[in-house]
Order: structure tokens, then C-alpha cells, then sequence
């Protein structure tokens, strides 16, 4: 088979479409003939050097991927050969197939086709573990969302909106912001002009926001603290912005706050298929029912990923760049 893989670690370059042996499913796992996959900030930086893959993970990028089963190895129940999914990964989306654990294995929701399929897995799973089990967003509440127009924003205010919450999203630029309100966004937050803390403040009547998804780390960390309201959640779960800040811990415990911080990638099986199980269960139905559907900026050829990644680094984009096996 061809796979994307990385030599020597460097720009988007560095990706190379070559040959690669086949991979085999082990016990647990079953094999998927790659449709598409998506592009994520996770694979830039495996690109890069700064994020390897956990041990015993593909050495290719690519955390989610659509297709069809190949084989089904040893001990796997509920799946066949031919049965069109899509898949939260480890690494190796990049590639014209892959082995998955059976429990990170989703089927298609009905009303998307296959190479849709591919936009979900990475960012619902992450959306809903951060914002629903950790977070708790609950209906009547705000949800602030930084980076509303990528596609963890993009699928984070649908969620929102699906249950309930009052939703507000940083962006920077009002062609990202009017995308986002089409989405159900009812805050518009213009980073590069307007002071978030100050707008969701002013929007909300002084509470804050109950809750922020936060793509940023450092940068953000104090005054992020601060658009919180009494009782607020601060979810993390990147580092665009920096890994060291200072934080005014008097502010957390005077709002009797809590910071979580997250990663999905190295989490134990046993973690992910619970995810899974339960963006099936909650998320599943209200893309069946046509109210959420993954946002689709454009598709790339798989062979030319240096091209999407160009693309993704340049900010330019709304929702996911999809990587299509050629």
C-alpha cells in the first residue's frame, strides 16, 4: 500500500507519499480500506518532530479516516467485511489503509456519504468529551468557543446549539465570524479587533461564560479565567498559544472555577471506546436528523498532503481540509 510518511521531520515538504508494507489486524482490531481522511493541528506538529505518535501507533499522520472493512481480526464482534465506517486513530490515517481497535470504529450516520464521514471522528469525539463529559454544558448555559471557524469550533457550536446553549466564538476575520453564525453562533468575536473577556461580559449581562473550549493554552490561560462565570469550566485542549502562563488563582477560587486539560490521542483504549460509545449514542441521532453535519472547506488528493497542510497552517480555512485517497 502508499502511505504519507515523514523521513526527516521539516515543513509540509516533508510528507512523502511511498510505499509501505500492509498493515495486519491483531486481536481486537479490524483492517479499513481508506477512503479519506482529515487534517488536524496534531498532524502538523507530528510533521514537524514536536509530536510522535504513542508507542505501538502507526508511524504515519492521520487521527480519523473513512472507509471500508477489509478483514476483521481475532475477537471482533458486530463488524464485517464491507461495512462503511469511520474511525478515531492513533496515526496512520494517511495511508491507503489501517488498523483500528474495533471500539474506536463508528458506522457512517446515515444522510453522509463515505468521504464526509472522514471530518468527524477527531472532532466530535474531542467536542463532546471536553464540552459534555467534563464540562457539562447544559441547556440555557454559554459556551465560549476560540477558533469558532475551525473544525473543532465549527462542530463544537452545533453541539452547543443541539442542546440547548447559548454559544460564543472568537474569529479573525468577519468572513469566518458570518460562517459561524450561520452555524448558530449568537456571539461574534472579532480576536484580532475586540477583547473577548470584555464582549462575552458585555453579551451576557456581566455573568461570563459558563463554559470555554480553548485551543490556545498559555496565551489565553488568565484571561480566559476571567470571561469564566461563578462556577465556569475551562476546558484545554491545545497549545497554539504557548505551554507556560501565569494564572491569579484567587480569580479560579473566588469563581469556584475549575481548569481541565485534555488530550485524545495517547488516552487508553478502554477511554476512547467510551468516547466513542457515547458520541454514537448523543451525537449520531442529531446528525441523522440533519442537525449537525460536519463542515467541509475543500478535499486534497492523499499524495499531495503537503498541499492541505499549506492550507491548514494558513488559517484560511472553515471547518476540515479532507485528505482523499487518490
Amino acid at each position: 500500500m502508499h502511505a504519507i510518511t515523514i523521513p526527516e521531520p521539516g515543513g509540509p515538504e516533508a510528507l512523502v507519499w511511498d510505499e509501505v508494507p500492509d498493515p495486519e489486524p491483531g486481536e481486537g482490531e479490524v483492517l479499513v480500506e481508506v477512503v479519506a481522511g482529515a487534517v488536524n493541528r496534531a498532524d502538523i506538529l507530528q510533521r514537524q518532530g514536536f509530536y510522535d505518535p504513542p508507542p505501538g501507533a502507526s508511524p504515519y499522520p492521520g487521527l480519523e479516516c473513512s472507509g471500508r472493512i477489509a478483514a476483521v481480526g481475532p475477537g471482533v464482534s458486530g463488524w464485517a467485511e464491507g461495512d462503511e465506517v469511520c474511525a478515531l486513530l492513533s496515526g496512520g490515517g494517511y495511508a491507503e489503509k489501517v488498523v483500528v481497535p474495533a471500539g474506536q470504529l463508528l458506522p457512517v450516520p446515515e444522510g453522509l456519504d463515505l468521504k464526509q464521514a472522514a471530518a468527524l471522528p477527531e472532532v466530535v469525539c474531542t467536542v463532546w468529551s471536553n464540552v459534555f463529559m467534563v464540562a457539562h454544558l447544559r441547556p440555557g448555559e454559554t459556551l465560549l468557543v476560540h477558533g469558532g471557524a475551525s473544525g473543532i469550533g465549527t462542530m463544537a457550536i452545533q453541539l452547543a446549539k443541539a442542546v440547548g446553549a447559548k454559544v460564543a466564538v472568537t474569529a479573525g476575520t468577519p468572513e469566518k465570524l458570518e460562517r459561524c453564525a450561520r452555524l448558530g453562533a449568537d456571539i461574534l468575536i472579532n480576536y484580532r479587533e475586540q477583547d473577548f473577556v470584555a464582549e462575552v461580559k458585555k453579551a451576557t449581562d456581566g455573568a461570563g461564560a459558563d463554559v470555554i473550549l480553548d485551543n490556545m493554552g498559555a496565551k489565553y490561560l488568565q484571561r480566559n479565567v476571567q470571561a469564566l462565570a461563578v462556577n465556569g469550566r475551562l476546558a484545554i485542549i491545545g497549545m497554539q498559544g504557548g505551554v507556560k502562563g501565569e494564572l491569579n488563582i484567587g480569580t479560579l477560587l473566588n469563581k469556584r472555577a475549575a481548569i481541565s486539560a485534555t488530550s485524545l490521542r495517547a488516552r487508553p483504549l478502554g477511554e476512547k471506546a467510551a468516547i466513542v460509545a457515547a458520541v454514537r449514542e448523543h451525537v449520531w441521532p442529531l446528525i441523522a436528523g440533519g442537525h449537525v453535519r460536519p463542515v467541509v472547506d475543500r478535499e486534497v488528493p492523499m499524495n499531495d498532503a503537503a498541499a492541505a497542510h499549506r492550507v491548514v497552517e494558513a488559517s484560511g480555512h472553515v471547518g476540515k481540509v479532507l485528505l482523499v485517497v487518490p
